[in-house]
């Protein structure tokens, strides 16, 4: 059987409208940086042809050479602005700078992403193939919960973690605004898109 990361890592399970406190282990990804609206910025797409060609690449290499088979994770984001506003408030999507990612298990090596990116350029290239690369992401302790509707819904409830249950519990936000897409956008209605949100966050020094 391919190992399904869903399912071995316990915060790729979220409850909805119920924000809770997770520990996120250290986890490596394929990454593309950029900035702007997802909706309109062609390098937003860009990062998307590239990161999928890559990621299933990676999976049929990692069959072939290494026995050890897996199933290619849902996309997921980082987001950030200057004035985080512009994602509960504002919605000024022009403001925000993104790292489009999808993670992969651990016996990937920097090794097998040149391999698969030379694959890739092979059989005809992805806009984004040279700003891709392998890092390791640590979130630690996490603020997450799970959405049910459209993206641009998710406003209200990112303003109840970040202004209500953060503060409520003696937490402070320290990492980047991280979104786990677990449907597939070109094929579920925006009502029943199921999304992640994820925030790191500490404890406040003050509060012990």
């Amino acid at each position: 059987m391919p190992l399904d990361l869903k399912r071995e890592i316990p915060a790729y399970r979220a409850r909805r409208g119920t924000p809770e406190l997770v520990t996120v282990p250290p986890l490596q990804y394929l990454m593309v940086d950029g900035h702007g609206d997802p909706n309109t910025a062609p390098e937003y797409q860009d990062a998307l042809r590239t990161l999928y060609p890559v990621a299933y690449t990676l999976k049929f290499l990692s069959r072939r050479e290494l026995g050890r088979d897996h199933v290619v994770m849902p996309l997921e984001a980082l987001w950030w602005a200057d004035d985080m506003a512009a994602f509960t408030t504002a919605r000024d999507k022009s403001r925000w700078s993104w790292t489009a990612m999808i993670l992969v298990p651990d016996w990937i090596t920097a090794e097998h992403v040149e391999d698969a990116r030379a694959t890739v350029a092979a059989k005809g290239g992805a806009p984004a193939l040279d700003a891709l690369r392998l890092e390791r992401l640590d979130e630690g302790l996490c603020v997450q919960t799970l959405h049910v509707g459209p993206y641009d819904a998710e406003g209200p409830v990112l303003a109840e973690i970040h202004d209500r249950f953060v503060p409520d519990h003696g937490l402070r936000m320290t990492g980047r605004h991280h979104e786990v897409y677990l449907s597939d956008a070109r094929r579920t209605a925006p009502e029943r898109l199921r999304t992640i949100l994820r925030q790191p966050v500490t404890r406040d020094a003050a509060d012990g």
